[in-house]
């Protein structure tokens, strides 16, 4: 059996110190926003490249909040990318904006910046790219058009740690960056967390106070807040994961390589760098016409595949009636050829050979 990512490989090569830093935080009993937390924001703050990295408890969460601090509210709209997990419009939604979708990059899945700047409004307020699959968007078309527009930028890092563009970790890029550490994440916990990350003290203090019910002063309430902090059980693990992410991304980018290396001239469309910026893959996502028939063969082999994402996030039930008459061809086309193979830092030359070599079989 080879699954989409192995976790508890993982584990087993920390175990030691990941356990001993759980027992360490459980006789202190400090559980809520305790030392943890704290060393982990500074440490995840400094190796992203940002004054401030504020704990919260998913990724969703971190989308939420930034969005909140920043002060995106009802009758805005913010431009983003309808090929991502639902979480980054949910986040939209949850502040009372309005989600705008627009298409894809044929190439790296990401948001096309000329289709960003045809959709601005009188009413757009920002635009969230997302960073997918491990791959940056493109940044600097993406700054400058928010520069001449004056948008905000928000960086939806969910599938991004660790992964730079033109030298610029993803999260420090916009105002503001939200990150997922959701267990399978290139950088994950053991259950849900995220981040948010910002060079803007002001919209650091928001987030803290907006993820705390509102509240700077014990009991002192603000604002109308949230219960969203990130757990001191998930710091023990993050700090321990965080030193060997550069590790970690690196042992993704063998394994897609050698995948890619294998599958040339097989006829599937293996994932493009754009050379602006260093993809953690943290999905090797193809497109290929016999999705189903590899899959079921995968499937009978014993070998993990998934489809990321089926359904674009304009023809999802939640948002199909609002959209009705919005075609996103290149999305589209990406949703129903689209499949993603096991990788995971530990995975070895020969689980990647077994994998293609079925592949080679169904096809």
């Amino acid at each position: 059996m080879i699954p989409m990512v192995d976790l508890k490989v993982q584990y087993l090569k920390l175990k030691d110190e990941i356990d001993r830093g759980i027992l360490e935080a459980l006789e202190k009993t400090q559980f809520i926003l305790g030392p943890n937390v704290s060393a982990f924001e500074e440490e995840a703050a400094a190796y992203l490249g940002v004054k401030h990295a504020i704990g919260v408890a998913s990724g969703t969460d971190a989308l939420h909040l930034a969005l909140a601090a920043a002060g995106i509210k009802e009758g805005d709209e913010v431009i983003t990318s309808p090929f991502t997990f639902i979480a980054t419009a949910e986040a939209i939604r949850y502040v009372g904006a309005t989600p705008v979708f627009v298409d894809i990059d044929p190439r790296t899945y990401n948001i096309d910046p000329a289709a960003i700047e045809a959709a601005i409004t009188p009413r757009t307020r920002a635009v969230l790219p997302v960073h997918l699959f491990g791959q940056p968007a493109d940044m600097g078309a993406i700054e400058a058009i928010c520069a001449k527009h004056g948008l905000l930028l928000v960086e939806d890092c969910a599938q991004s740690f660790g992964a730079a563009a033109a030298g610029r970790m993803t999260g420090s890029i916009g105002a503001l960056g939200a990150f997922s550490f959701f267990p399978s994440k290139n950088l994950g916990c053991y259950g849900d967390g995220g981040l948010v990350t910002t060079s803007c003290t002001e919209t650091a203090e928001m987030v803290k106070v907006l993820r705390n019910h509102g509240s700077k002063v014990r009991y002192h309430h603000s604002v109308i807040g949230y219960n969203s902090r990130l757990d001191e059980i998930q710091a023990v693990i993050l700090r321990a994961k965080l030193k060997h992410i550069d590790e970690y991304n690196q042992g993704r980018r063998r394994v897609a390589h050698l995948y890619s290396e294998l599958l040339a001239g097989t006829g599937i469309v293996t994932p493009y760098e754009d050379g602006k910026g260093v993809h953690v893959y943290h999905q090797y996502t193809l497109l290929t016409e016999r999705r189903d028939d590899i899959m079921k063969v995968l499937t009978g082999a014993g070998i993990a595949s998934a489809i990321y994402y089926p359904i674009p996030l304009h023809k999802q039930d939640v948002f199909a009636a609002q959209y009705a008459d919005l075609t996103l061809p290149v999305t589209e086309d990406a949703a129903a050829r689209c499949m993603s193979l096991p990788i995971f830092p530990e995975m070895t030359e020969e689980q990647v050979r077994e994998v293609v070599g079925v592949i080679k079989s169904a096809l």
